[in-house]
């Protein structure tokens, strides 16, 4: 399916043979629910492609231009790291890879296939790839795992790549497996190496994203080499972290971890970073499917005892708590993002698919900024100013964090951050069995591609999520199954196909799809979902306001001040001349007052007039809005920096008027308020 045609052949590369063919028809894996296409087969629409332009246009298709850490890379022969982990430009190209080839972007992909071919040319005699040599230190495994997603991609999207990138990692596979088979060589610390420990155990934690690519290998391009890659994946599980194991009763923290002795907490550092994707990846290789439910506990509880209302985690570079006052880092987000796309098509649970679609509208547009040339660090649920803090709030990050800038904190974020929409348009259409398309993650976009060797697509034209209403136009040669899902808080679903009678078909419990039966021709298809505001409960008696997956939160009207910007290391400015004018830091500060409550029972939703704007989610631009009764209280700070704990219910008592307050999506609010307290004014 994502090769070209052409005989199996043997290839010869610096001493090492291949067998490089077409894909198995199947193999010893545990095949995936739905089955993803290959990057370029799915092309967004309306405001979704807005914003992929505006992230080409901002930093993250500049970086290459100008940013040491990609235009200086040790990968291309440069001499700019910003840690031991060379880890930045396996983000460029994991990033950039998806985002170049989904719009598609020309410029970008000549940058893409230069970093690459460079990469490729500088493949070193045993097949390592990467610049760590044995003479210059410790060769760690990590980075080449955000290689190989970008590289795996780029040999489905690209033809060209595919011999040289398929033929590279079998290699580098073969070498692995010598290393590994050394007590974990570039897993392990061994007494005296150098980088340190903690560098190690960096990728004893995220082993399983190397476990993604050599599936890849496994299910698209085994070669000869299948025996070498099951016992690869054996072993990076026999000498990673078990999440298997955290993820159970006594095992996982559901407290706030500010409330627990460092002693603890230290010791389960590896578990307290995120999200993962492990046991769907472990689940393939082990058919073990019990993993199934340790999947299930790990994505349930992370959101429930350490999750934002936004769909993202509360996480200071480890999980803490519920407090509104926490933060969740933006490498958090668009990794989420992927983590929950893979275990839907890995799994077909429909609840992964419906936090997917959360993470993706609300928490990464509020942690960047509209035009995408500046980002936050680090976002807070109630963040009333982003400024220079008087003191950090958070468990290891600094007091420029939650300003947007070039590296407002440490620079995994500046780098990572473009793979989050691309990857969300990847897989938001799905192949279902030989003959069934999935519109699995709802958003506006085109996938063009073949049902039973004939040509299909399938165009959505929608303002989802902002709006309910889907138009899709098909085009097909045969009849074939088209699958679209349903969001668990849809309260109505309706379609109609064509002509035909406007109805209400079946829900599968468990992927959350219907099935349409469309014939051959061009069939244009109606879809609606019920939408309805809700409330949700937080903690310390507030509550968060969603209206189908948007989240909607106080919006602060601010001042903004902008500068140079500023190195994360020592926070003096980046020299006049090396940096995009775009690439500015940011103050906002807040011009009204913050310390809300509500009354839940006088919100009304506000369609609004106008189209969206463009960008999407420039601040307080976009039309629709949720008014509510309210009125100013007492609220404490924070280590007297940012807003703390809302006082008790019963204590809450209005400071003056009630007045009618203006909530606004989430991701169009970057100074907000989501987790609102709550109170009586019916009197």
């Amino acid at each position: 399916m994502r090769l070209p045609n052409f005989n199996s052949l043997y290839l010869q590369f610096t001493g090492y043979f291949y067998l490089i063919g077409p894909a198995q028809a199947s193999s010893s894996l545990v095949p995936f629910a739905f089955e993803p296409l290959p990057l370029g087969s799915i092309s967004p629409n309306g405001w979704l492609r807005t914003e992929l332009e505006t992230s080409a246009a901002g930093l993250g298709g500049h970086l290459y231009d100008f940013w040491r850490f990609v235009a200086d890379s040790t990968w291309i022969g440069g001499a700019s790291e910003y840690s031991v982990l060379n880890e930045a430009m396996p983000y460029w190209v994991n990033a950039l890879v998806p985002l170049s080839y989904t719009l598609p972007d020309e410029r970008l992909k000549a940058q893409v296939h230069s970093v690459v071919d460079t990469i490729l040319d500088r493949i070193q005699p045993d097949g390592w790839i990467g610049p760590e040599t044995l003479a210059g230190g410790e060769r760690m495994i990590w980075a080449r795992t955000l290689l190989f997603l970008g590289l795996t991609n780029l040999a489905d999207a690209n033809s060209t790549y595919q011999v040289p990138i398929v033929n590279a990692m079998h290699r580098f596979n073969a070498l692995m497996n010598s290393m590994l088979k050394q007590n974990g060589t570039g897993m392990i610390y061994h007494e005296g190496d150098k980088p340190s420990a903690n560098d190690f155990s960096w990728f004893r934690s995220r082993a399983e994203d190397m476990m993604v690519s050599l599936q890849w290998l496994i299910d698209y391009h085994p070669g000869n080499q299948s025996a070498v890659l099951k016992e690869n994946i054996d072993m990076l599980h026999q000498f990673a972290d078990k999440w298997e194991g955290w993820y159970t009763e006594g095992s996982y923290i559901k407290e706030d971890l500010y409330n627990l002795p460092e002693s603890v907490t230290d010791d389960q550092w590896a578990f307290l970073h995120g999200v993962t994707i492990a046991e769907a990846v472990l689940r393939r290789s082990t058919s073990n499917d019990s993993l199934l439910t340790t999947a299930k506990n790990g994505v349930d509880w992370t959101f429930q005892y350490h999750g934002s209302a936004s769909g993202t985690i509360l996480a200071d570079e480890r999980t803490d708590g519920l407090n509104a006052y926490y933060g969740s880092e933006l490498c958090t987000d668009v990794e989420i993002i992927y983590s929950l796309a893979y275990n839907y098509f890995a799994i077909g649970d429909s609840d992964y698919a419906d936090r997917a679609e959360l993470t993706a509208f609300n928490a990464l547009p509020a942690a960047v900024s509209g035009d995408w040339w500046s980002h936050q660090y680090m976002t807070e649920p109630n963040q009333p100013f982003s400024k220079n803090l008087s003191a950090t709030p958070f468990f290891d990050t600094n007091t420029l964090s939650q300003t947007f800038g070039l590296e407002p904190n440490y620079p995994c974020c500046t780098v990572n951050h473009p793979q989050g929409y691309p990857k969300f348009t990847m897989y938001s259409y799905l192949r279902k069995g030989k003959t069934g398309i999935v519109h699995a993650l709802l958003s506006p976009g085109r996938v063009e591609t073949q049902v039973q060797g004939k040509p299909v697509s399938v165009d959505c034209q929608t303002d989802y999520p902002f709006n309910s209403t889907f138009s899709y136009t098909v085009e097909c040669k045969d009849s074939f199954e088209l699958y679209l899902r349903v969001p668990k808080w849809a309260t109505s679903t309706t379609v109609q196909v064509g002509d035909s009678q406007i109805h209400t078909p079946p829900v599968d419990p468990h992927s959350g799809l219907i099935e349409l039966k469309v014939p051959s021709g061009t069939t244009k298809i109606r879809y609606d979902l019920g939408m309805e505001l809700q409330t949700v409960s937080r903690a310390n008696d507030t509550v968060a306001i969603y209206r189908g997956p948007l989240l909607y939160a106080f919006h602060i009207p601010h001042t903004v001040s902008s500068g140079p910007p500023k190195f994360y290391t020592n926070q003096t400015d980046y020299p006049a001349g090396t940096y995009p004018p775009q690439a500015q830091d940011h103050t906002l500060l807040n011009t009204t007052e913050w310390n809300i409550a509500i009354d839940p029972t006088t919100l009304e939703f506000q369609q609004g007039d106008g189209p969206l704007p463009s960008p999407t989610f420039e601040d307080g631009k976009l039309p629709a809005y949720v008014t509510v009764k309210a009125c100013l209280i007492d609220w404490p700070m924070f280590v007297g920096a940012v807003p703390g704990t809302p006082i008790p219910k019963n204590e809450r008592k209005c400071l003056g008027d009630t007045f009618e307050a203006i909530l606004r999506p989430y991701g169009s609010a970057k100074l907000h308020m989501s987790d609102l307290p709550t109170i009586d004014l019916s009197g």
